[in-house]
C-alpha cells in the first residue's frame, strides 16, 4: 500500500509539474522590460513582456505582440531556451505512460513487479531530465535579458516553468525511491509454512513382506 501511495503521489506531483512547464512553454509573459523606472512604464503604460516566441506591448486600449520569427538573428540564450522546453514538453507524454502502465493495478500481458519496477524507474528519470531542461531555460532567459536590455521584474510564465520543474523533479525523486516488494514472493511470516511444505516427505508404501515377517 505505501508503494502505491508512493507511486500515485510521484505521479500526480509530475502531472501537475508536466502542465506548468507547457503553460511556460505557451505563454511570453517570461520578463516584463521597461525604458524608464517601473513606476513610470506603469503610468505611461510602456510595460513590455518578453518570451520564447514573442515581445509584446501592454497597455489598457492596445495589446500588441511581433513574433520572433527570425530564427538566425535571435540570441543565443532565446534559441536554447526554446529548444530546452520544447524537449522537456516532449519527454512528458513518455514518461507519464511508463509511469502509469507500472501502476500495480495495471496489468499487462506477461508482465512481472520486475518490469513495473523498471518502468517507474525510466518514467522517473524521464521526468528528473525535464525538471533539468526546464531549471536551465528558465535560469538562463532572464539573466540573458538582463545582459542584453534593462530587467524590471519577472513574468508569469517564469514563475509557472519553475513551479512546474520544481514539482517534476519531486515527483522523479518520489517515483525513484519507491522500493516495493513483489507480492508473489512469500514474507517472513510464511516461510515456515511453506518451508514445511515443501520439506514434507510422502510416506512410503509398506514392504509386501511386512506380514510375513510379523507372523514369523
Amino acid at each position: 500500500m505505501a508503494h502505491m501511495c508512493r507511486l500515485v503521489t510521484g505521479s500526480a506531483a509530475s502531472c501537475a509539474g508536466w502542465v506548468g512547464v507547457i503553460v511556460a512553454t505557451a505563454t511570453n509573459d517570461w520578463v516584463q522590460t521597461c525604458e524608464y523606472a517601473l513606476a513610470t512604464c506603469i503610468r505611461m503604460d510602456e510595460l513590455g513582456t518578453r518570451g520564447l516566441w514573442a515581445e509584446c506591448t501592454i497597455s489598457p486600449a492596445l495589446y500588441h505582440c511581433q513574433a520572433l520569427s527570425q530564427m538566425l538573428s535571435l540570441p543565443a540564450y532565446v534559441q536554447t531556451s526554446r529548444a530546452l522546453m520544447i524537449c522537456a514538453c516532449l519527454l512528458g507524454l513518455p514518461a507519464m505512460l511508463l509511469v502509469l502502465m507500472s501502476m500495480p493495478c495495471v496489468r499487462l500481458q506477461n508482465d512481472n513487479f520486475a518490469v513495473k519496477q523498471l518502468r517507474a524507474r525510466v518514467g522517473g528519470v524521464l521526468f528528473i531530465l525535464m525538471a533539468l531542461c526546464g531549471i536551465i531555460s528558465t535560469v538562463w532567459f532572464p539573466i540573458g535579458s538582463h545582459q542584453e536590455e534593462h530587467l524590471m521584474s519577472f513574468g508569469f510564465s517564469l514563475y509557472a516553468g519553475w513551479v512546474g520543474s520544481g514539482l517534476c523533479l519531486l515527483g522523479g525523486i518520489t517515483i525513484l525511491c519507491c522500493q516495493g516488494t513483489d507480492p508473489g514472493t512469500p514474507g517472513r511470516d510464511n516461510s515456515f509454512y511453506y518451508s514445511r511444505q515443501r520439506g514434507t516427505a510422502t510416506p512410503l508404501d509398506p514392504p509386501a513382506n511386512h506380514a510375513k515377517s510379523a507372523r514369523v
